[in-house]
């Protein structure tokens, strides 16, 4: 079994002869040849390897080293006709291909499709070994295209911003305060992928553009309906004395005001986004008609538990029913406690998800039913 120890170099002529240069002895020549010109020079390490590895190996063995012009189409042409001539001349088995750079290594291809190749040898001299290394990482780094976006725009943006900025400021820590913020937002605007979301929602809107969704229309109403409910909120809440009552009942007082415009919000929103369902598949989904029924039993709950709170901080006005009169019976008007007033809320909204999970599995098995009946 033959081997073929090859070393790869890209650049000038290591001599005066045509490459390959092949034989031991031809390779001990050069190896002194370039060791006299340049002892620091790489190249001798990577020939030196050449020479141990087809010592170690068996008798059988064929060292040659092969050159090419800097990096080009027409030098990798150069090391596959040298590789040719040297399966014509010797036909290996396999090949050990020895290099001393990253760079040298893409020709490995070359060789591996021509003979098998049982093993690349990388040759970094000792000492430079980390410095190479980091050159080879940064040189990567700056090839990527998506990294220089993500990593050194914002840097360079930040260098070029905190002069002005200090110069506006005149404080070193506004300064670097603003810069941390927007390059933060810029970092969690990509490390999120919120500019694929944004895509993907300004597609998802042309399309329903296009097609003619009722969604569309209720996602819009349901964003209004959402604002006006934190508009209501935000006032309802301000109108409190925060020193008094304390930001924790300020906060209730605004999620109890604007859970209502909230929720009829959502229920707007599922419910186009059932219509739509309906007229494009002509049939209901158990998720989409449970939706509207989960969304009024969410606010159900939500506003009880505000409500209990605020009550327990005397904020809210306790629930008061007026009298009525039944017949020849007249009924007292009477305040509902809060823990009672709770029960009641936490009640319906469970009712409520249950009616929802009720219709959904009815319209589902009415669904079923018609497609068996059909295919039977």
């Amino acid at each position: 079994m033959s081997t073929l120890v090859v070393c790869l170099y890209r650049g000038p002529p290591l001599s005066a002869e045509s490459p390959p240069i092949i034989g031991r002895g031809a390779v001990e020549r050069l190896v002194t040849t370039v060791g006299i010109e340049d002892p620091e020079d790489s190249r001798v390490n990577c020939l030196l390897e050449g020479l141990r590895l087809a010592r170690d190996l068996d008798d059988d063995t064929i060292v040659a080293v092969l050159t090419a012009k800097r990096e080009s189409v027409s030098g990798d042409r150069e090391i596959a006709a040298q590789v040719e001539e040297l399966v014509a001349e010797y036909g290996p088995d396999s090949a050990v291909v020895v290099v001393d750079s990253a760079e040298d290594e893409r020709l490995v291809p070359i060789v591996e499709s021509r003979v098998p190749v049982d093993a690349v040898d990388r040759v970094v001299v000792r000492q430079a070994r980390d410095i190479e290394s980091t050159y080879y990482l940064l040189k990567q780094f700056l090839a990527d295209e998506e990294l220089r976006k993500t990593v050194l725009v914002p840097v360079g943006v930040a260098l070029l911003v905190f002069p002005v900025l200090l110069a506006f400021f005149d404080s070193i820590a506004v300064s670097i305060g603003a810069i941390a913020a927007v390059v933060g937002i810029f970092l969690l605007y990509k490390g999120l992928s919120i500019d694929s979301l944004l895509a993907d929602l300004s597609e998802g809107v042309r399309e329903a553009l296009y097609a003619g969704q009722i969604s569309l229309v209720t996602y819009v109403v349901a964003l209004g309906l959402a604002l006006v409910g934190i508009f209501v909120g935000v006032l309802s809440s301000s109108s409190l004395d925060a020193d008094s009552t304390g930001r924790l009942i300020a906060a209730m007082q605004f999620v109890h005001v604007s859970v209502p415009w909230l929720t009829g919000g959502a229920l707007i929103a599922s419910a186009g986004r059932l219509l739509d369902e309906f007229i494009r598949n002509d049939e209901l989904g158990a998720a989409y008609i449970n939706l509207p029924f989960v969304a009024v039993a969410v606010g159900l709950a939500v506003r009880g538990f505000t409500a209990y709170f605020l009550r327990l901080a005397e904020v809210a006005e306790p629930l008061r029913f007026p009298s009525v009169a039944v017949g020849s019976t007249n009924v007292e008007s009477f305040t509902i406690a809060p823990g009672t007033q709770l029960a009641v809320f936490i009640l319906a909204s469970i009712v409520i998800s249950l009616i929802g999970v009720r219709v959904a599995a009815f319209v589902s098995s009415a669904e079923y039913g018609s497609r068996f009946g059909e295919g039977t």
